[in-house]
């Protein structure tokens, strides 16, 4: 098991952003996330492979769609279902409960080469919020939908659904339960994709089940276009997490590119900033990718599940430093 772990954790050591050849052509980047928090480097090692495994399928996921020529905005998406499927992130199945112990899931997508974007917030039986984003994006003039009124669009479009028993999971009951005793949130995450395609465009999608005991009708970060999902293709593209409301504060994603349009620096340098100067410890992290194909993955918690591959063969995925 620990060679198994190894095998994903000790690959290449590179710096926290890297950077692709300067010729662009035909290369692709995709780089994920799958939450950022507080978690122990003593949990299980069965659970660290589970973790590392899935973080790995989804980036194979995504390698395989941009490899054939495939969108960047085709790439992210397909990655967050993925991930919205899978009980062990924050998102779609997975999502934490509200306070009266009910999902309430965000998401959003947006597309660098127009400014695009779709959102969705505040929905509950929506098997993959980050689809339904996409066809906000598409179907309407609109940029959000929430609540019922995100249902009622999703009926039209022949969205699947999810009823309870296929988001109230036993493990998010007894978590529920646990925490309305101790009244102490301990769960943050997200989920989210960033992408560079052979053509040169940026896309970036981000789902959450939100806060762990969050009040009913609480909207964090994620489905906000410039606070935790932006793309741009004369930036970069970005998806957040951590603490809603401190990226709503300060426009995170937005800045990030702003920095990089207005004083020309670099998007490690753009990152950092948000990252270290303007966020405090432990509000959270982001991934992000700039145009040319330099990568980030920069957090100021504890931990940050999260993984890159690209058109080089390079595949990496961490939880910690």
């Amino acid at each position: 098991m620990k060679n198994f772990i190894l095998l994903f954790t000790i690959l290449i050591l590179v710096s926290t952003v890297n950077t692709l050849p300067s010729d662009n052509k035909n290369k692709f980047v995709l780089v994920i996330h799958g939450g950022a928090g507080a978690t122990p480097r003593d949990i299980p090692e069965e659970l660290q492979s589970q973790y590392l495994k899935s973080l790995t399928e989804a980036l194979i996921i995504g390698k395989n769609i941009l490899s054939n020529g495939g969108t960047a905005l085709d790439a992210v998406e397909k990655v967050v279902n993925y991930l919205e499927d899978n009980q062990l992130f924050n998102a779609g199945r997975g999502s934490v409960l509200t306070s009266e112990g009910k999902v309430e899931m965000d998401a959003a997508i947006m597309d660098g080469i127009d400014l695009s974007a779709g959102a969705v917030a505040g929905v509950n039986k929506i098997k993959n919020p980050i689809s339904l984003a996409r066809l906000v994006m598409q179907k309407t003039p609109h940029v959000m939908l929430i609540s019922n009124g995100a249902e009622n669009f999703a009926k039209e479009m022949n969205v699947e659904f999810g009823d309870s028993s296929y988001f109230l999971l036993d493990s998010q009951i007894d978590k529920w339960r646990d925490i309305k005793k101790k009244m102490n949130e301990n769960k943050k995450g997200t989920v989210g994709a960033v992408a560079l395609d052979v053509n040169g465009n940026l896309a970036a999608a981000t789902s959450t089940g939100g806060m762990m005991m969050k009040r009913p009708g609480r909207v964090g970060d994620v489905p906000i276009i410039g606070a935790g999902t932006y793309a741009n293709n004369q930036t970069c593209a970005v998806s957040a997490t951590g603490w809603g409301e401190k990226f709503i504060r300060n426009n995170v994603a937005v800045s990030i590119s702003k920095l990089m349009e207005y004083k020309g620096v670099s998007l490690k340098t753009a990152v950092n900033e948000l990252i270290n100067n303007i966020l405090q410890p432990n509000d959270g992290g982001v991934i992000a990718i700039d145009k040319d194909g330099n990568y980030s993955m920069m957090y100021n918690t504890k931990s940050m599940f999260r993984g890159v591959i690209n058109s080089d063969g390079f595949l990496e995925v961490k939880i910690w430093e």
